[in-house]
């Protein structure tokens, strides 16, 4: 706590007159163009990674960075997003995954959630991933399974923002795009869905306007049916 209190004190007293400036308009409201969904860990910090100013980011975490389908879970994210989208106007709507998901490791040993029974009822919304993987790609087990439940998940979470009737009325009309991207800690890179190519790829500009996420028959019935034998 000593730490966070001297913290602050050094904020305050390096401010520069810009900044002040900044703060004092934004006393009076908020216009963030993007809301950044993200996981509750502590090495992901969106306005560090983006050199975003204050305002500019509408920031929810959670554990998993998920998203519960409308109408099965009443819960903050849900609200805050309708808030976002209807409220704020929000553009743009980022899921961001991250590397080393300790939500991801528990999909793949659901025995570490013994004595955690609101975690282990929280990750339900993530059993999407879980299933994903163990139908469609070679192992769920390990680094290689690890990446692939924190990509299945980012994917399963953006159909699951679709079916909240504030952005899906705010994607038809044009006013809202949503994306899916992962963050690695060690290459501090980031990959984003690209829903053409059905896979994750380095995020660029490209990716970035590319359509948004529809990710249906992205494997094939011989990917299916290998992964299962």
């Amino acid at each position: 706590m000593e730490r966070l209190i001297q913290g602050f004190d050094r904020f305050r007293r390096e401010m520069t007159d810009d900044q002040r400036e900044l703060f004092a308009r934004l006393a009076s409201g908020q216009t963030p163009h993007t809301m950044f969904i993200t996981c509750a860990d502590s090495r992901v910090m969106p306005e560090l990674m983006f050199s975003a100013q204050p305002g500019e980011l509408f920031v929810y975490r959670n554990v998993g960075n998920i998203v519960p389908p409308y109408a099965q879970h009443v819960s903050g994210v849900v609200a805050a997003i309708e808030y976002a989208v209807t409220a704020l106007k929000v553009k743009h709507i980022v899921i961001c995954g991250h590397s080393d998901c300790g939500a991801m490791k528990a999909l793949q040993n659901p025995a570490a959630l013994k004595g955690k029974p609101s975690v282990e009822q929280w990750l339900k919304h993530a059993d999407v991933a879980r299933y994903v993987v163990a139908e469609n790609r070679p192992t769920i087990l390990g680094e290689e399974g690890l990446r692939y439940l924190t990509e299945e998940n980012v994917v399963g979470q953006l159909e699951h923002l679709r079916t909240l009737p504030a952005v899906a009325a705010a994607m038809a009309n044009g006013s809202l795009r949503i994306h899916g991207w992962i963050y690695d800690f060690a290459r501090t890179e980031i990959t984003a869905f690209d829903p053409l190519e059905g896979g994750f790829r380095p995020l660029g500009a490209d990716v970035a306007t590319a359509p948004d996420a529809t990710p249906h028959a992205r494997f094939s019935v011989r990917q299916t049916v290998a992964s299962a034998a």
